[in-house]
């Protein structure tokens, strides 16, 4: 007679949580909530205002190019930030901070996840439109020239060179976003992806050079993007408080 054969129950390891794990695992993507949270809230936050976004000659990141745009009823900074929005959205590591994060697929490595059996990749909508980052990163690096142009926008007092320490933070946030932009995967990819030979010329050789200096950047891609987006937050607390009246701007020069 033949015997009913019956489905083996779930394993532990197959559950949401577990792990062999004796760290405290869930620190980083607990951690990576609160951060995406506070900063992507205020970032959020103000780019409603549509207010106290500019003070002399210092302009918010989150409000550059400076536009007027009479058909658009709304803050300008929602349509300023599609770019960059598109740009850190569809960014390699910060889809592997959010889908750890707030997604929990998985929560950290070794961890049982929300949705196994279930992993698609990003075939389907909406994660098919991360395909776009590639696209996203031209976009972003157009937009350094607006704000290396408020860097030097920030140098002028009343038609004379100056530096205050709005020029100092204003410079920061452009800083630590062109460091952020140039060690980005895709940038990587477009200057020395598709060589094949390292040796052959001297056009190969120079772009196997620039190739190995945006692999040393891309090394620390992650510490970039936080920086930036803290930095780009700073810049728009003091410009927002120097335009309140809460903050005076100290002439350094």
């Amino acid at each position: 007679m033949a015997q009913r054969v019956q489905a083996a129950p779930p394993k532990a390891s197959d559950r949401f949580g577990s792990t062999d794990r004796r760290d405290a695992w869930w620190l980083a993507p607990a951690l990576t909530a609160l951060g995406l949270s506070v900063l992507g809230g205020y970032s959020f936050w103000a780019a409603l205002q549509s207010a106290h976004y500019e003070f002399g000659p210092y302009l918010s990141p989150l409000y550059s190019p400076k536009i007027v745009a009479p058909w658009w009823p709304l803050s300008p900074a929602l349509l300023i930030l599609i770019p960059p929005v598109m740009f850190r959205a569809t960014c390699y590591y910060y889809r592997k901070a959010y889908y750890r994060a707030f997604f929990l697929d998985p929560p950290a490595c070794a961890v049982g996840e929300a949705h196994r059996g279930k992993y698609t990749g990003e075939m389907k909508f909406p994660f098919v439109l991360q395909n776009l980052h590639r696209f996203a990163f031209y976009l972003a690096f157009l937009w350094l020239f607006f704000l290396w142009h408020d860097v030097w926008q920030a140098l002028w007092f009343d038609g004379r060179f100056g530096i205050g320490v709005g020029t100092l933070v204003i410079l920061a946030s452009t800083g630590t976003l062109t460091l952020y932009t140039f060690s980005c995967h895709s940038f990587r990819h477009l200057i020395g992806g598709k060589l094949d030979c390292f040796s052959c010329s001297a056009a190969a050789r120079t772009q196997h050079g620039l190739w190995s200096k945006a692999t040393a950047l891309n090394e620390h891609h992650m510490g970039f993007a936080w920086i930036s987006f803290f930095a780009v937050t700073l810049a728009d607390v003091y410009v927002r408080l120097l335009s309140l009246g809460v903050l005076h701007d100290v002439r350094l020069l």
